[in-house]
């Protein structure tokens, strides 16, 4: 069971959903199945960044922009509020979680047929009535099957299906607390009661293997292109006691179970989770493979092995892929008794060799507790009762868990694991690629920035919270979406986040965030327009556009489509101009009209580089009161500047710059290239360009002329 950490530790705003959605819809469900058939045994693999926010939603404490649009009086919308509620209230599979409820579809044909003729939809066309359904029926489609057939007020609901009122909006959310309140109790008195085992992951499911050393990720992958190394083993033995820690006080007993996040090992990872206190983890099949290399056939699998290194050991299991592939991937397509009937027929004909020869079989499935299940026949429930039940009932079989199976099983020993994940047993996923290798990029950098400010941190507690940052950054979920592998509606918004938690870093050590960190890592598919400078320039610095021909001749940049939203993503900036008249350079920031007044304690930052990169200036400017002013400036030959101030500004209704060529180190005639971004409360708003730089190609007036 796993979600990323959402919550942005500053703002204590949860940035995305889904630890709320699932916790309604799999996280109790999915045990509390399990009293029905007391002969299945289980292990549950708790993350326990994911089960923090589980308690922060049950005690109430959550702030989640997601719930509060679907609790909100529908009377009392703003447009901006209507747009947000519609374009977050349809994630949901169409299949199983849309069309299964009549008036959910009808609302989703409304919106998909709105959005068509409309472009991006016009959410103004819904009446009171349809936004209070679409807001019940964005949440109710996520409660467990468990709540909608028992809960006499969910079961009504949903048998209703529209018309609600304010009132079932305020019951509904208060409802949503107490059904997600009760997650940890059923998992404590299932792992009480021994039908359970309880194991965990490193606190923020970090690849471990890479924090031990990034650069092991060529072991499986030769000659991948790799970020600056990364090595923190200490970072990976502080995640995995965090995480013994957080299971053992609040489910009972520490864990000595061990899922590396996304079946991650290598043999430096076992020796510390050894010295922690684990004494089994699991990967995948593949790992195996290119532990033994070779392909390992099923009498292989289906047993226990232990690695051990000096006085370190570890007794481990390698999950069959195929086998649980099929749960989490195929038989969602087929009817429950078809699914479960071909599950055990696979697994027994795979087990027939072993058994005939007179040794019992152990065969590991592992799958994600959660993801599947939205796109299963309600969800997933007939085909698991189907499965427990068919296990129940035969002699041939049992389901228990790990540790069960260790004490049963003698294992075979292993004296070396093949660095590798799940998935390919590499680390591709994670690094490698440009957009995951720019991350651990920054990541080194922040962690960098940490270490050499230990000392100076202002308090105890802010550099406890700045080293909370990077742990959570050191999480395996950003770079899932990095790289090339994997599509998300809420790409942007992980980008985002992922920039801010780094951001935070900073801003508990009470530094500056670099610039950086202001534009996405991800690769945002915006068509950039830039216009070169046609002409020379001498704008006037008020901060007002006092004449049409002031900038004419100027180069400008824009980028098609920054209207407003992209996937929650706020666009400030409209344009910028920029030109020069030998003497100076000038640069104008149009907004988008409405946004003026949301600039006020914000801060703007300029960097420029001459065209070889050789010569860096920034600057600094605060908006207060409707005006700007220069807050720092660091330019590259401030010594040469004349007697003149080397940076002027203004804003009114546009901002407008001018900055001295000599301070900027640059000559008459030389090209350069700069960035300009937006930040507030140390955290990056908006940034053009959104990659790379602007650049000028020159800036003598001559050449510009011709």
């Amino acid at each position: 069971m796993h979600q990323p950490f959402y919550k942005d530790l500053v703002s204590g705003e949860y940035k995305l959903p889904w630890t709320r959605m699932h916790a309604l819809k799999d996280y109790y469900g999915m045990a509390h199945i399990l009293e029905e058939f007391p002969n299945v045994h289980q292990t549950f693999n708790l993350v326990p960044s994911m089960m923090v926010q589980v308690a922060e939603y049950a005690a109430g404490e959550a702030a989640d922009p997601f719930l509060q649009a679907a609790l909100k009086p529908a009377e009392s919308l703003t447009a901006e509020d209507r747009a947000f509620l519609l374009r977050h209230s349809f994630y949901s599979d169409p299949q199983q979680m849309i069309y299964r409820y009549p008036r959910y579809g009808e609302l989703s044909d409304m919106w998909q047929a709105q959005k068509g003729t409309a472009g991006r939809g016009n959410p103004g066309l819904f009446s009171v009535q349809e936004l209070r359904d679409v807001q019940m029926w964005s949440q109710l489609a996520w409660f467990d099957e468990e709540f909608q057939a028992g809960d006499p007020e969910v079961h009504d609901w949903v048998q209703r299906g529209r018309n609600f009122t304010l009132d079932d909006q305020r019951r509904m959310g208060e409802k949503q607390r107490q059904l997600i309140g009760k997650v940890a109790p059923q998992y404590r008195q299932l792992a009480a009661s021994g039908q359970i085992e309880i194991s965990t992951t490193p606190y923020y499911h970090p690849i471990l293997p890479l924090l031990c050393d990034s650069d092991i990720a060529s072991v499986a992958h030769p000659n991948v292109p790799l970020p600056p190394r990364f090595r923190y083993p200490n970072d990976a033995r502080l995640q995995l006691m965090l995480a013994r820690d957080y299971i053992a006080t609040e489910f009972g007993a520490a864990p000595v179970g061990l899922w590396p996040s996304e079946g991650s090992v290598s043999d430096e990872v076992f020796a510390i989770a050894s010295e922690v206190g684990f004494q089994w983890a699991a990967t995948d099949s593949g790992v195996l493979n290119r532990t033994l290399n070779r392909g390992v056939p099923v009498d292989g699998l289906y047993r226990p092995y232990r690695w051990r290194q000096g006085e370190r050991e570890m007794q481990l299991i390698f999950r069959d892929h195929f086998m649980s592939d099929l749960i989490g991937f195929v038989y969602m397509k087929m009817g429950a008794v078809e699914a479960a009937e071909d599950f055990l027929r696979r697994i027994c004909d795979n087990c027939r060799g072993m058994l005939s020869s007179g040794r019992d079989a152990l065969v590991p499935i592992i799958l994600d507790g959660e993801n599947a299940w939205e796109y299963y026949y309600r969800n997933g429930r007939p085909f698991l009762r189907e499965l427990y039940h068919r296990i129940s009932e035969d002699p041939d079989l049992s389901a228990i868990t790990v540790s069960e199976a260790l004490a049963r099983f003698a294992p075979e020993g292993l004296g070396h694991i093949f660095p590798g994940s799940w998935i390919e047993a590499n680390f591709d996923v994670w690094i490698g690629a440009e957009e995951d290798n720019q991350a651990w990029t920054q990541l080194l950098r922040a962690r960098q920035t940490f270490d050499a400010a230990a000392t100076a941190t202002p308090s105890e507690e802010r550099h406890h919270m700045a080293m909370e940052e990077l742990l959570i950054a050191e999480g395996s979920d950003w770079c899932w979406w990095y790289g090339p592998e994997h599509e998300s509606a809420n790409r942007e918004e992980f980008d985002q986040l992922y920039r801010s938690h780094l951001a935070n870093v900073y801003r508990f050590l009470e530094l500056s965030p670099p610039e950086e960190l202001s534009r996405p890592i991800l690769r945002v598919n915006l068509p950039e327009v830039q216009i070169e400078a046609s002409g020379p320039i001498k704008p006037i610095i008020d901060g007002l556009v006092t004449s049409y021909f002031e900038w004419m001749g100027a180069g400008m940049y824009t980028v098609d489509g920054r209207s407003g939203s992209m996937h929650g993503k706020k666009f400030l900036i409209k344009e910028v101009q920029f030109g020069s008249d030998g003497v100076n350079f000038y640069l104008r920031v149009d907004f988008h009209p409405g946004y003026e007044a949301e600039l006020g304690g914000m801060e703007a930052r300029f960097t420029a580089e001459s065209a070889d990169g050789k010569r860096t200036s920034h600057a600094a400017l605060a908006f207060s009161g409707g005006t700007a002013q220069v807050k720092e400036q660091q330019l590259a030959e401030p010594a040469t500047a004349p007697a003149t101030q080397p940076i002027e500004c203004a804003f009114s209704r546009v901002l407008e710059m001018r900055l001295l060529l000599a301070a900027l180190g640059l000559a008459e005639g030389s090209g350069l290239r700069f960035q300009f971004s937006l930040w507030q409360g140390g955290l990056p708003m908006d940034a053009v360009p959104q990659q790379g730089w602007i650049t000028m190609r020159t800036t003598d007036p001559r050449e510009l002329e011709g």
